[in-house]
């Protein structure tokens, strides 16, 4: 269909996902042209921005934790509590364990990178709903259901490294690939910058790295986060309550740790966190995750509730070593697509406004030079650089990378790290794609007893009061996808998952994915893999950890996945 007649939108600086990154950076932009504009005689005239967002409105796919630094929030708006920012609770109590598997031990004190006082527990969600009408109340351009589906560069030209804007998907193309009666073609919008804040993964960006060689030092490792939003009867809950864990349920060998956040309204916010740099093909971040929940300590903080949401997503562990070239011709990157997440303190919220912000810092500067080519944009890079954001970065630039040789050696090293501003015992640790960490059956010593059995690892059970099964789970994040598309899941060989993978790794796409879109089902004599597609939520862990690298997560029709509430 690449012979389309589309409609295009001509803006002057185009956002790419309405995350936090995106909305502090277009509604500082926005400050910036007002406050020059009541100032200056050389004004700058009508300044079309836009924001593009693939949920089905500003919020949907929006998750984190969250324990937030205020910094940029009250640096964006001062008066942000006063106007009804809807935090649950400063933190009032903290706690740090170790777990075992029936007890734990609580840190007698508070190591340092975890102390919270002065933050606020909020839910990410909540507040991207709120900040969406200020930000579209400054006559910026909110659009969702407009996913990105490619870059467009200068001359529309593969060749160019020069960003001009971005192509939206296609609505109404059936499974087939053929228009159905319904069919909308995407628009293209051009733009004289084009800001990346698709957040961890970003497909767009993704591809942009690649193609223009932007990688970092390392590259990217992540992890995924799944969590659930439980309501307990009356009085359970401490606002403001913020434990973290080490240990159980997780192996030596696996990177993580488990949340408890106290909410208001009766809420608890229980999560795991898993490193995507694991080694046993069998390990489902899901299942680990209802093993946490078992632990007494856990499990007894959940009596009596109800499970209410569920959702996952990833995150960029890799921090500096791992940041990409974060500028170029026409375009920014902003947010977790460009590693700005302090991994060692577990966020990344502040720093993604404050990336987002100083863009639209640069972006101003560049609208007033009128020039949005690489040297002026450069700029970025220097506010970065002269910004918390960079010492954050430095500081724990080595936290994630010193786990790689397991939990108690990564505990060593990283407490070496605090002194020594993130050099440790070794200084800067390379290491691979989290993927190239997986190891094949045969080097774990799984062989199956009969020649041309296949490996299985064990089905868990769930009671579906405290544990629950994943399409159960999927049903609680709110995910829906028009069935009748393309799958938006593109596997591009599916002869290595039956010819291969079956054998080599006993097909981790099935135990990896929190959300059960991947079954490896008996087929015509055979094994052959099967796309749940509808079930997704878009946290793109099987794009991050599939050892052969053949899935590739694009977007989907406009408004689908999940819609996120408390999350």
């Amino acid at each position: 269909m690449s012979d389309i007649n589309r409609d295009s939108l001509e803006v002057d600086v185009l956002f790419v996902g309405a995350g936090p990154a995106s909305l502090a950076g277009a509604l500082r932009l926005r400050q910036l042209i007002n406050t020059h504009n009541e100032k200056s005689d050389n004004k700058l005239g009508e300044i079309q921005i836009a924001v593009i967002e693939k949920g089905r409105e500003v919020g949907s796919h929006m998750i984190s934790g969250a324990v937030m630094d205020p910094r940029p929030m009250q640096e964006l708006m001062p008066d942000w509590i006063e106007r009804g920012a809807p935090v649950e609770s400063l933190v009032t109590e903290e706690d740090v364990s170790y777990l075992f598997k029936n007890r734990k031990i609580k840190f007698p004190i508070i190591p340092p990178p975890l102390k919270n006082h002065g933050k606020y527990v909020v839910s990410l969600n909540k507040l991207m709903r709120w900040l969406a009408p200020l930000v579209e109340a400054e006559d910026i351009m909110l659009l969702p259901e407009f996913p990105g589906t490619s870059l467009l560069y200068e001359g529309l030209s593969d060749e160019s490294d020069k960003v001009i804007g971005v192509r939206t998907g296609d609505k109404g193309v059936g499974k087939d690939g053929e228009p159905k009666p319904n069919f909308e073609p995407g628009a293209d919008i051009f733009a004289k910058v084009t800001v990346l804040g698709e957040g961890a993964r970003g497909s767009l960006t993704k591809k942009h790295i690649e193609k223009l060689g932007l990688e970092g030092t390392n590259p990217q490792v992540y992890a995924v986060g799944v969590k659930e939003i439980w309501e307990l009867p009356k009085g359970r809950v401490t606002p403001g309550f913020v434990m973290h864990t080490l240990g159980h349920p997780l192996p030596d060998d696996v990177f993580g740790g488990g949340f408890v956040y106290g909410m208001q309204n009766d809420l608890l916010d229980v999560g795991l966190v898993v490193g995507l740099d694991y080694h046993d093909p069998y390990t489902d971040p899901h299942r680990l995750f209802n093993e946490f929940k078992q632990h007494p300590v856990i499990a007894a903080m959940l009596e009596g509730g109800k499970m209410l949401h569920y959702g996952a997503k990833t995150i960029p562990e890799g921090g500096l070593l791992s940041q990409p070239k974060y500028y170029g011709n026409g375009f920014l990157i902003i947010g977790d697509s460009a590693s700005f997440l302090n991994s060692q303190k577990l966020k990344g919220i502040h720093m993604a406004m404050k990336s987002g912000m100083l863009a639209a810092e640069t972006i101003f500067e560049a609208l007033l030079a009128e020039r949005f080519d690489e040297a002026q944009l450069k700029s970025f890079k220097t506010k970065v650089e002269a910004s918390y954001i960079q010492k954050e970065l430095h500081e724990v630039r080595n936290f994630h990378q010193a786990f790689r040789n397991g939990r108690m050696l990564g505990l060593l090293e990283s407490g070496f790290q605090v002194p020594t501003k993130g050099f440790g015992l070794f200084g800067n640790i390379h290491v691979e794609a989290g993927h190239e960490n997986m190891q094949k059956l045969h080097v774990l010593q799984r062989l199956p007893k009969k020649a041309g059995e296949f490996l299985q690892a064990e089905a868990p059970k769930y009671d579906n009061q405290l544990t629950f099964e994943k399409t159960t789970d999927v049903y609680r994040s709110g995910t829906e996808h028009d069935e009748d598309q393309p799958s938006h899941l593109k596997v591009l060989d599916t002869n290595i998952c039956v010819e291969r993978c079956t054998h080599e790794y006993g097909n981790p796409c099935q135990y990896f994915c929190p959300a059960a879109v991947y079954e490896v089902v008996e087929s015509n004599g055979g094994r052959q893999p099967k796309i749940n597609f509808s079930n997704c939520v878009h946290c793109k862990t099987c794009d991050i950890m599939d050892p052969y690298q053949i899935i590739d997560w694009v977007t989907p029709e406009g408004g689908g996945g999940p819609n996120y509430i408390n999350l």
